[in-house]
């Protein structure tokens, strides 16, 4: 077997602003991701860098504490929803107009000098906690405080020291990360006031971090194709090869919406997670890990890259149920039993690297299923799914 040489990898997804629910389509690029950090672990050095620290200071997220505090001073949020959180974003959202930069400026000092989270995106942060632990997906630091490694001056310097940058604030105009020589539009990347972008938040993170790797991975969400390719331009000129890993969004009722505008109701992780540990009891004691199994079979497996389908709660049941009959034909007795069983680990996951270092979870998640395939391996099961 042809075993490519163990990479340092970083994986780097986009990060979810805590200040709506989980929805499908989050947890579909979440459980992706969690998916292929543990499967290529086995065979590379993988650092997964998930820094919510470093986009708090775009402004869905300032301006939305912002308002909470302008609109609801010192209400107590220790006890809300996800929902009831969701609800106030979506207000805030619909609010026009915008503060403008020197109302918010109070916010961004408070995070990046401090580490500071408002308590609403705090209480939503200790709600994810919680499902991403009845998932079994690994934490990379959720409610750690964790800064991106450059300045926003210095990620501008750095950008104009290699002609990628046309800095226009020195007769009062914004910040354009700028690859117009390899084709690509100019993209605004700080406005003239001072206020900088998801990119911009992305370039301050990545930048220091991808030449000490050999690979670097993006995982995002198909509607940031764009901004994700000028962040490929400009992160392969400063390191090593960058793969982009577009995933689709799940539509619901056919309709793909961004979750700042609501109708998620009924289909949030929380409300998900209640239904489908519903479903899982009684399987064979395998209550917990066929939920685990069963959410990435349906997001992963059925779902696909693409976004052709919409959520349905029905073949949601289904993956749960073939979860726990490929837990009682796998032998499995959970995590902790399956963990020391024998297999050839590195084996099985090797296949579905395709000539790059990370492990496709497409492809890993759907060798379980198809008849005729063998019983999974425990181990496998139990490294990368449970």
């Amino acid at each position: 077997m042809n075993v490519l040489t163990r990479k340092n990898v970083l994986l780097a997804p986009v990060t979810v602003t805590p200040t709506k629910p989980l929805t499908p389509s989050h947890l579909k690029g979440l459980l992706w991701t969690d998916v292929m950090f543990r499967a290529t672990a086995p065979l590379a050095a993988v650092t997964y860098r998930y820094s919510h620290t470093t986009y708090h200071v775009t402004e869905q997220t300032v301006g939305f504490w912002e308002y909470l505090d302008r609109t609801h001073g010192e209400a107590d949020y220790a006890d809300l929803s996800e929902e009831e959180i969701g609800e106030l974003y979506v207000r805030y959202r619909s609010e026009e107009p915008r503060q403008g930069a020197g109302v918010l400026r109070p916010y961004r000092d408070a995070v990046e000098h401090n580490g500071w989270v408002h308590p609403a995106s705090e209480r939503m942060l200790r709600l994810w906690a919680g499902h991403y632990e009845r998932l079994g997906m690994y934490d990379p630091g959720l409610r750690e405080h964790q800064p991106p490694g450059l300045g926003l001056e210095e990620m501008v310097e750095r950008l104009a020291a290699v002609g990628l940058v046309l800095d226009q604030r020195h007769c009062g105009g914004p910040v354009y990360l700028d690859l117009t020589r390899h084709g690509m539009p100019l993209r605004r990347i700080v406005t003239a006031d001072g206020r900088p972008n998801y990119l911009a938040c992305a370039l301050r993170e990545l930048l220091p971090l991808v030449p000490w790797y050999d690979e670097v991975v993006l995982l995002y969400d198909r509607e940031l194709d764009a901004d994700y390719r000028l962040l490929h331009g400009v992160l392969t000129a400063f390191g090593p090869p960058v793969r982009r890993v577009p995933i689709g969004r799940v539509p619901i009722e056919g309709k793909i919406t961004s979750a700042r505008h609501g109708g998620w109701h009924d289909h949030t992780a929380g409300a998900l997670l209640r239904a489908s540990a519903e479903v899982c009891e009684g399987a064979d004691g395998h209550g917990e890990d066929a939920l685990r199994l069963g959410m990435r079979l349906y997001f992963i497996a059925t779902l696909g890259p693409g976004q052709q389908q919409s959520f349905r709660h029905d073949l949601l049941r289904h993956c749960l149920t073939v979860a726990a009959r490929l837990l009682r034909r796998s032998g499995a007795a959970g995590a902790a039993g399956a963990a020391g069983a024998a297999g050839d680990l590195p084996g099985a996951l090797e296949r579905h690297r395709r000539g790059h270092a990370y492990v496709d979870p497409y492809r890993l998640a759907c060798s379980l299923l198809g008849k005729g395939r063998p019983a999974p391996d425990p181990v496998l099961l139990s490294a990368v799914f449970l």
